[in-house]
């Protein structure tokens, strides 16, 4: 088993790892660890099925270390005790930035969204792998629990997320190019839907009616990203696109269009790093 625990203590931490993960390769010698620092911007929707957007330019830390038995990259921290060529279970984390304030007007007058960490366990079935390690294909089956970012972290619910994800490395000869497509549905119970699409009594007018979520299916999501090193430098972009089409909770008040878009794009310099090598993925 693999415990991964991603950081959740700067939001654009988890932007690098949930959105741009490490792209797969063969083992090479490479630097124990290494710093870095730059700056990511991202615009998304203040949540799935809003039609406001908003866009932010935030300071994007580095950090990699290829231990033994410790490992962290952008794909979050790893403890390995367990692992086969065909199967892999680890605990996962992730960190939801979607949040709203007063002012969103389908949302005015109710209680602002937190940003919602995510934890839990993650089913890695490996589907198949290129002979040189520079293609793979898995599906994944994370489950996971959502609590609020706040100074009383509440519990909101389950989320399942299955999907399946190719990721390939020196994409058209180009060394240090990575592309990684990932997509699948979503499911969760009432607590996670509720809590975004939810409208009390109490918060109801005239243009909001009260609304109690289901648990169900919660739509698609899929995902693009692409990255590569050069040098010192890495840089990495990300696209995904949500739809809503059939989700329990259409019928909210809250849900304003079906789809929504959401992307990013980060530059890091890498100014620090090991004499010591190791052999390791990129």
């Amino acid at each position: 088993m693999k415990t991964r625990l991603a950081s959740t203590a700067m939001p654009v931490l988890t932007f690098l790892c949930a959105c741009l993960p490490a792209m797969p390769a063969g083992a090479e010698a490479l630097p124990k660890w290494e710093l870095g620092l730059g700056a990511a911007g991202i615009s998304l929707p203040s949540y799935r099925g809003s039609d406001v957007q908003r866009s932010e330019v935030l300071p994007a830390p580095y950090v990699v270390y290829r231990g033994e038995r410790l490992q962290a990259d952008r794909g979050g921290v790893r403890a390995e005790l367990l692992r086969n060529d065909l199967f892999e279970l680890n605990v996962s984390a992730n960190l939801s930035l979607y949040r709203t304030t007063n002012d969103d007007p389908a949302r005015r007058g109710m209680e602002s969204l937190r940003p919602v960490a995510e934890l839990g366990p993650t089913a890695d079935f490996s589907l198949w792998r290129s002979a040189d390690g520079r293609a793979d294909l898995d599906f994944r089956v994370p489950l996971r629990a959502g609590f609020t970012i706040e100074s009383s972290p509440r519990h909101v619910g389950w989320l399942l997320a299955p999907n399946l994800r190719l990721r390939l490395h020196d994409l058209g000869g180009m060394p240090g190019l990575g592309l990684s497509l990932q997509g699948g549905p979503q499911f969760a119970d009432r607590r996670w839907h509720d809590y975004t699409y939810g409208v009390r009594p109490s918060e109801a007018t005239a243009a909001r009616p009260a609304y109690a979520a289901s648990g169900g299916y919660s739509g698609m999501q899929v995902t693009g990203t692409l990255s590569r090193r050069f040098g010192d430098f890495w840089t990495g972009a990300f696209v995904r696109v949500d739809s809503l089409n059939g989700a329990v909770f259409r019928d909210s008040p809250l849900v304003r269009q079906n789809q929504g878009v959401t992307a990013g794009l980060a530059v890091i310099w890498v100014f620090g790093k090991s004499s010591t090598l190791v052999n390791a993925e990129e």
